[in-house]
């Protein structure tokens, strides 16, 4: 093993009053659930399921979501398996809170907070629960985590794996930890031929590149007296969505509004901003522009004005209702949200040039005509007005994106039975 990895396993240790701390402060600010801190350090009463346990961890929600389909797959293929789910955020943990129920996996999922990666916070939580196998989404690559998987003989695999040519080259600057850490898992399922050859060079085993996971996910949540009551809401007046905004994007999403309504007369601006407890702060920003946040409990402004949806769990009504849609992540040096989710709910969609963590389902969507390329809030503001302009044009982008987006359903299938074939036997 490098000396790098016992080095950082030895700084992460040091590092655990510092970390206890941090995590009081971010529960404190609503970063963490107060009331489940324990879970953080690896701490749990709760008894482990019996029979085969199979442990999946995805940071957040993107992740969360790219699994759904993967957990209904490992149900159908294995219906007595138990399946732990650790993510890392508040956003995760809601959305799964009312996802699983409604795929009925809420008997079969349990949901905990992942441990920071502290070696007895990591142990005592491998402990516990005992995996009887192990799946890590995308590139949560957490050293004492795999180091502890290996040492109780639980077999790994990487799932939807992404290493970046940016990444790539950082871990080509320390082989010896990218050996002993991506050599750990028996498989691995890359999104892309591109991201699997990376992931060869620095010796990971088993590389298979069927496809990406994100393709396959399930549209956003749509219900039906729920798209109703919004559509109401919005009534038939021009109307375009800023979903998942970041910090700046809120201020070309207000200038594009300031632009375009002349031309538009009562067009209203939907504001989806990516954490929501930033509405204050961006209701701020509006100057003499009307202003309404539903947050509030608060309707769509009479006359043109933006709309601030400053809420959870909402953002497929949006999609589906609008139709017209930037995502967020991408004017600012972010890398982008998943532009596959107004994609799969029809509707037509602009990003800007910071998409790098979407690249695949970016060059697939363009190339089917589904997502316009904006470089800035003045493009934004003319493709804005064209799709305005041009319902027509508006539908076969909205078309083109359900087409695109729905590639690769056979996929969670695959990734279910790679995870399943880590399993031992069933006892008896």
């Amino acid at each position: 093993m490098p000396v790098i990895a016992p080095l950082y396993a030895g700084v992460t240790a040091l590092a655990a009053p510092l970390l206890r701390r941090m995590l009081r402060r971010r529960a404190a600010r609503g970063k963490e659930v107060a009331a489940r801190l324990a879970e953080r350090w690896g701490q749990d009463a709760s008894p482990r399921p019996a029979d085969r346990l199979l442990w999946l961890h995805a940071a957040s929600v993107g992740e969360s979501v790219s699994l759904l389909p993967v957990l209904g797959a490992l149900h159908a293929q294995a219906p007595g398996l138990h399946v732990l789910l650790t993510t890392g955020t508040v956003t995760s943990a809601t959305l799964l809170a009312a996802r699983l129920p409604e795929l009925g996996l809420a008997d079969h999922v349990l949901h905990r907070f992942v441990p920071l990666d502290v070696p007895a916070w990591t142990a005592r939580f491998l402990d516990h629960w005992r995996p009887d196998a192990a799946g890590l989404v995308e590139s949560e690559i957490w050293p004492n985590l795999i180091a502890g998987c290996r040492r109780r003989h639980i077999p790994l695999m990487l799932i939807n794996a992404r290493l970046s040519p940016r990444s790539f080259a950082r871990w080509r600057r320390m082989p010896g930890l990218a050996r002993d850490l991506f050599g750990a898992f028996e498989r691995v399922q890359a999104q892309s031929a591109a991201d699997g050859e990376r992931l060869r060079a620095l010796g990971a085993r088993g590389v298979q590149a069927p496809g990406n996971l994100k393709f396959a996910a399930p549209p956003l949540p749509t219900p039906a007296d729920g798209l109703q009551r919004l559509r109401d809401a919005l009534g038939a007046r021009p109307v375009w969505l800023a979903a998942s905004t970041h910090p700046g994007e809120e201020t070309a999403a207000f200038a594009a509004h300031r632009a375009l309504a002349p031309r538009h007369p009562g067009l209203l601006t939907v504001i989806v901003p990516r954490h929501p407890p930033r509405g204050p702060e961006i209701a701020a920003q509006a100057g003499d522009l009307a202003l309404t946040r539903r947050a509030l409990g608060e309707a769509p402004p009479d006359s043109a004005g933006i709309w601030l949806a400053d809420t959870l769990g909402e953002l497929g009504l949006f999609y589906a209702a609008i139709g017209i849609a930037f995502v967020g992540g991408s004017l600012v040096p972010h890398g982008g949200q998943n532009p596959l989710e107004p994609a799969r709910l029809g509707c037509a969609a602009a990003a800007g040039p910071h998409m790098q963590n979407f690249a695949e389902p970016v060059a697939a969507l363009s190339a089917a005509g589904a997502l316009q390329h904006v470089a800035d809030g003045a493009a934004l503001t003319a493709w804005v007005d064209a799709m305005l302009t041009d319902p027509a044009h508006r539908a076969r982008m909205g078309q083109a994106g359900i087409a695109a987006a729905s590639q690769d359903a056979g996929l969670p299938a695959q990734v279910a039975a790679m995870l399943l074939g880590l399993l031992p036997a069933r006892a008896g």
